[in-house]
């Protein structure tokens, strides 16, 4: 940028400032070359007409014409730059589409999704049948057929979450409530199809639970179940072991403990080794070296014959056991709400 001389003559000072004029980009360049060509103090024009006042007679008709000239070329060339840059302003909240793109992030699987799928291939793997099923169901898929008649305690264990009104679906029996467990599934899928049965079904289920750190109203269950000829408890040993190890790493030890489910007989409670201390004993497994982790049994003849399978011909085994255990155990969360509180903070430690 040359300073400001009058002695150049207006022609000169003309071809300086389209040179100037050439380089100019934004409206803030633009505003400056407009003071220091036109402005009224310090700029060319008014250097020039500071000039005129000690020019001679003779010079002051052609300097003065000349000035006149460079100011209004000055304006006119200003003006015409200001309007194509406002051409190509963009509008406010407009995108620059020559900004680089943002990167979008990963997204992340969900971990009981994880534990679904992991859950699901393990016992693919064993040559199981992977099921899904209504999640509002009848009172006799849910209870009845499962041993649990109208007045039986057991149902006392399944607090359960009824509609207000029936739902009524073809010909069957009207949809009263969610279902409890995924068992109702097992009893949908002998009704329909012959033995021998070697199934896992997989899906939420609804109690009318508080949300603290171990409950919530909706969780999710894997309930498997094998029938068959010759089906004996030891089978139901074996492949909880295989599960276990699947699940926890090779050497995990299971033990049962003697229980009551309406649905099998004999029932029992199946118990890991502790994953944090290998059984010696700490705060996880409250110094038992053993944690809680499903239900199961010999499947009760009252339930084969609700299915209208013979219990002299066929034995069978179940277990149930819940996403949400199987995952707070695995990864060592504490509160069950983790899971369903959507924090990123959380959720983005697991696997894409």
């Amino acid at each position: 940028m040359s300073p400001i001389d009058t002695s150049i003559g207006p022609d000169r000072a003309r071809e300086l400032f389209r040179a100037e004029l050439a380089d100019v980009r934004t409206d803030a360049e633009l505003q400056a070359l407009r003071m220091r060509w036109v402005g009224r103090k310090g700029s060319w024009v008014a250097a020039f007409m500071e000039a005129l006042a000690t020019a001679t007679p003779e010079q002051k008709k052609a300097f003065g014409r000349g000035a006149n000239e460079l100011k209004n070329e000055v304006e006119a060339a200003i003006t015409e730059r200001e309007a194509a840059l406002a051409a190509t302003r963009q509008p406010a909240n407009a995108v620059d589409i020559t900004l680089p793109g943002r990167r979008p992030a990963f997204g992340h699987r969900h971990p009981l999704s994880l534990i679904r799928d992991e859950v699901g291939a393990i016992f693919t793997r064993l040559g199981y049948q992977v099921l899904e099923g209504p999640e509002i169901e009848d009172d006799y898929h849910n209870f009845e057929a499962l041993n649990m008649p109208e007045e039986h305690p057991a149902r006392d264990m399944q607090d359960t979450l009824y509609l207000a009104e029936p739902l009524r679906i073809g010909a069957g029996q009207p949809l009263t409530l969610l279902r409890t467990h995924t068992s109702a599934m097992q009893i949908r899928h002998m009704e329909q199809h012959a033995p021998p049965v070697r199934l896992v079904a997989i899906g939420p289920v609804y109690r009318k639970d508080n949300l603290d750190l171990t409950h919530t109203p909706m969780f999710h269950q894997v309930e498997g179940l094998v029938v068959g000829k010759g089906v004996t408890l030891a089978d139901l040993k074996g492949t909880l072991a295989a599960m276990a190890e699947a699940l926890f790493g090779t050497g995990i030890g299971i033990r049962f403990r003697p229980s009551f489910f309406p649905y099998t007989e004999p029932s029992a409670e199946v118990d890991i080794q502790c994953i944090k201390c290998k059984g010696s004993g700490c705060s996880m497994c409250k110094r038992t070296g053993w944690i809680e982790i499903l239900g199961s049994g010999m499947v009760h003849p009252a339930v084969f014959e609700a299915v209208g399978y013979d219990p002299n011909e066929v034995t069978g085994f179940a277990f149930g056991m819940g996403v949400e255990r199987v995952a707070l155990l695995k990864w060592g969360a504490e509160d069950i709400r983790l899971f369903y509180e959507n924090d990123l903070r959380f959720l983005e430690q697991f696997g894409l």
